[in-house]
């Protein structure tokens, strides 16, 4: 064999092998720090937003299968109920899941503080639906004593995605009910409809 082609071929194996280790190695790293029910709790989330409530049900009882407390998985499920407007299930969802945080938050735990006060804004979220203003305040003031960051409003990505410069946030949802309770009963407006459909839930 030509010794310049068999160099060549040499050369070529190798830049070859290092690709494929390289492409392998960042594969494998992005797997490797799952944890189990995260696949199925971003499969359950991708259906949740697109308003197929029972797919996305399955997919975060499958989580929770795999990993019982699995906080996304939770929260999805509170959303799903929220959204199809199962306010008791949700509160027990959400309730079991401010007690889980509660209780087994590390200090360092940004993102469980992130869970905590999304959890906690979106109960915050039924007790207004459901007309339980005191208790919606309630629920607001402690997302935001939690972590007033992450219930703060869209960001620049998701203005620049949705457009949405004036969504509802937690804290003027707190502000103005706050204001409303300080009124005689007769004089309180404690639904506006239009600022009311611009209020989200929220996912950390």
């Amino acid at each position: 064999m030509n010794p310049g082609v068999l160099k060549r071929f040499v050369f070529y194996m190798f830049v070859l092998t290092f690709v494929f280790f390289s492409a392998w190695m960042v594969f494998s790293s992005q797997f490797a720090s799952r944890q189990p029910g995260d696949l199925e709790t971003e499969l359950g989330t991708q259906r949740l937003e697109d308003g197929l409530y029972e797919a996305a049900m399955e997919y975060y009882d499958k989580a929770l299968a795999k990993s019982p407390d699995h906080r996304g998985a939770l929260m999805g499920r509170a959303l799903v109920y929220i959204r199809t407007e199962q306010y008791d299930a949700a509160l027990a969802e959400l309730d079991y899941l401010i007690g889980f945080l509660e209780n087994g938050l590390e200090p360092d735990d940004t993102t469980g503080r992130g869970v905590l006060a999304a959890a906690y804004a979106n109960r915050g979220i039924v007790f207004d639906r459901q007309g339980e203003y005191e208790k919606a305040l309630d629920s607001y003031v402690s997302s935001l004593k939690v972590d007033d960051k992450v219930v703060s409003g869209p960001g620049l990505v998701h203005k620049i995605l949705y457009g949405s410069d004036d969504v509802s946030t937690v804290r003027q949802r707190a502000r103005y009910i706050y204001e409303q309770l300080q009124l005689p009963p007769d004089q309180r407006v404690m639904r506006v409809p239009d600022l009311d459909a611009k209020q989200r839930m929220y996912k950390p």
